[in-house]
């Protein structure tokens, strides 16, 4: 649903690893917070990076999309407008209300990526755009659109690169030194409160290495024939000049898998 957002020039108070799971009530309790984030045009990664997911992963439109981790609903309301036929789901029941409003024709559900309530072969596309590192169960999640995808089918997949997820900047200059202080391996919680331009937000999910994405979508039976590493484009330095440190390394990690 989102990405750990230090991808901006933003107040970060208190990151930090945390060793309780984090409750699947993070998303509704912070949904408010979200909506205001979200809304604002430019504000997060999302405005600039959004058309290489379209452009370069997602595949042309099918019988039927499912989305996975809507929240407020704007991924949604993309594949819709790019013809896409879209049945999306979230945990979170505010942000599924704000979706509603925003879409009064789509369909949003509330459910678990991990237990879909849809039958086998329902969808021939899968989106999980920042989205599976907010799933506890990441693979029971690629397990469960694995099964709901016919023959055939795709999963088109966005999530904060895992490089970037184990270290940071040492400051917000361009040539700043990139830090891993720990281990980049094993899974492992994270929660951070970001302030920025009046708003706040507080993310919770969890920290993956790219070979835990690997052997969720191996088991599921998916092979990946499409995968990158997005750079920051000029427009987007130009709006906030700190991803100009994301000319040196990715943010994001897209891909897209096709179910054997």
């Amino acid at each position: 649903m989102a990405n750990l957002a230090h991808d901006l020039e933003t107040k970060a108070v208190g990151l930090r690893s945390v060793d309780e799971t984090p409750l699947d009530a993070s998303w509704e309790r912070e949904a408010e917070n979200w909506v205001r984030w979200v809304r604002r045009p430019g504000h997060d990664s999302y405005w600039y990076y959004r058309s290489s997911f379209f452009h370069e992963i997602v595949p042309s439109p099918g019988r039927q999309t499912l989305e996975i981790g809507c929240g407020e609903g704007r991924v949604a309301r993309d594949l819709k407008a790019r013809g896409h036929q879209v049945v999306a789901i979230d945990s979170s029941p505010t942000l599924l209300r704000y979706a509603r409003e925003a879409d009064p024709d789509g369909t949003y559900e509330l459910a678990d990526a991990a237990r879909l309530p849809f039958a086998d072969a329902s969808f021939d596309l899968v989106v999980a755009y920042n989205a599976l590192m907010d799933i506890a169960d990441m693979p029971g999640a690629v397990r469960e659109a694995a099964r709901v995808l016919g023959p055939g089918g795709h999963i088109c997949i966005s999530v904060t690169h895992p490089l970037n997820d184990a270290g940071t900047f040492e400051s917000k200059e361009p040539d700043a030194p990139f830090v891993i202080r720990g281990s980049y391996f094993g899974r492992r919680p994270f929660e951070g409160h970001f302030e920025r331009d009046g708003l706040q937000m507080t993310f919770r999910g969890w920290m993956y290495a790219l070979e835990d994405y690997w052997r969720a979508l191996e088991a599921a039976g998916f092979v990946v024939e499409r995968l990158r590493e997005p750079v920051a484009t000029d427009d987007a330095v130009d709006r906030q000049p700190a991803y100009r440190r994301w000319m040196r390394l990715p943010l994001f990690l897209q891909l897209r898998a096709v179910k054997r």
